[in-house]
């Protein structure tokens, strides 16, 4: 990732471990399954409220259910890139379902993925769990290495650095490349953010772009949203595409992306597996409904996608029932 204001630099850091936090107490709660997420942090700290844990729940399945899709449209012929990963836990989930793609990459500052490669080293549950012919992990001071698992530690507006590094990793250019990205963009200069979309663009020519952020951030509510965040130094760099649907999708056609949709959380919500809805509602009484609904509208699931090789990427959608 990418922060150009140095002193805020560990603020945006910061929200990595207050999201795998949340993640931790949802999943404690009964929200989703995830066996790996307890290793990525050592409690779950304080109480979250459950308009928070159902937004985190929303989160977490559509991306999960989406990059299914991808995986299996391409029979797991593919790479995933995570673009300011942090201490997701994506691959351990996909591997327990036999559903790796041919290589996972994870991107993100050094100083987190320095944490999250002696995290791994750490514990065995994460390290035993990683595909290695030969039982051994390659670690540097800030990178990871395995057979199809790769953390490296750059600064995504470095494209130069992120090119080499992605080589490194085993990347190929020519496979169906998912790229998936959640509050990640919107830290990033506007000029620097549209190099890099252009750039995954020129560079990968059949690829999906999955991005989660904010949006409607123009109205009352978003600009509170904004002033919360500027308080813990977190600024909204790149919160111009976060100012409606068509803005964020038009972030990507404007820079060689054949499609883009953006789709609000409100409609992701409502076009998740309906026994899980029902099952999730019933773990903690919310009488903020409105709050919820309020956050849902300001955040939003955006991907793009470009398909030389026409393999029915645009098939990969959230018109209907999500696809087990």
């Amino acid at each position: 990732m990418k922060c150009p204001v140095p002193n805020a630099q560990e603020a945006v850091i910061a929200t990595n471990d207050d999201a795998t936090q949340c993640k931790r107490f949802a999943v404690e709660k009964g929200y989703w399954s995830d066996p790996y997420v307890s290793q990525m942090v050592s409690s779950a700290m304080q109480r979250r409220a459950p308009e928070i844990n159902r937004g985190y729940y929303a989160r977490v399945r559509a991306i999960q259910i989406m990059t299914e899709q991808f995986i299996k449209l391409t029979k797991q012929n593919c790479q995933i890139v995570n673009l300011g990963a942090g201490f997701d836990t994506m691959y351990w989930r996909l591997r327990d379902s036999s559903l790796l793609p041919r290589q996972f990459v994870e991107v993100d500052f050094p100083t987190v993925t320095s944490r999250k490669c002696h995290i791994i080293q750490s514990r065995k549950k994460l390290s035993d769990n990683i595909n290695s012919k030969d039982g051994n992990l390659l670690v540097s001071s800030s990178d990871l290495h395995a057979d199809d698992y790769h953390i490296i530690g750059t600064d995504l507006c470095k494209l130069d650095n992120l090119d080499l590094k992605l080589k490194d990793s085993k990347v190929d250019r020519s496979l169906p490349t998912l790229f998936i990205c959640e509050c990640v963009l919107v830290y990033i200069e506007p000029e620097k953010c549209e190099k890099l979309i252009r750039w995954i663009s020129d560079n990968f020519p059949t690829a999906f772009f999955l991005n989660y952020e904010q949006v409607n951030m123009g109205d009352r509510f978003g600009q509170i949203m904004i002033e919360n965040l500027k308080v813990r130094n977190c600024l909204l760099l790149g919160n111009s595409a976060c100012q409606s649907l068509d803005t964020q999708a038009q972030r990507f056609l404007t820079q060689g992306w054949d499609g883009a949709e953006a789709t609000p959380m409100t409609t992701v919500y409502r076009r998740l597996p309906v026994a899980e809805i029902e099952k999730i509602e019933k773990l903690e009484f919310l009488d903020e409904l409105e709050l919820l609904d309020q956050l849902f509208c300001h955040y939003c699931l955006c991907w793009a996608y470009k398909d030389a090789n026409n393999i029915g990427l645009s098939k990969i959608s959230l018109h209907g029932t999500l696809i087990e």
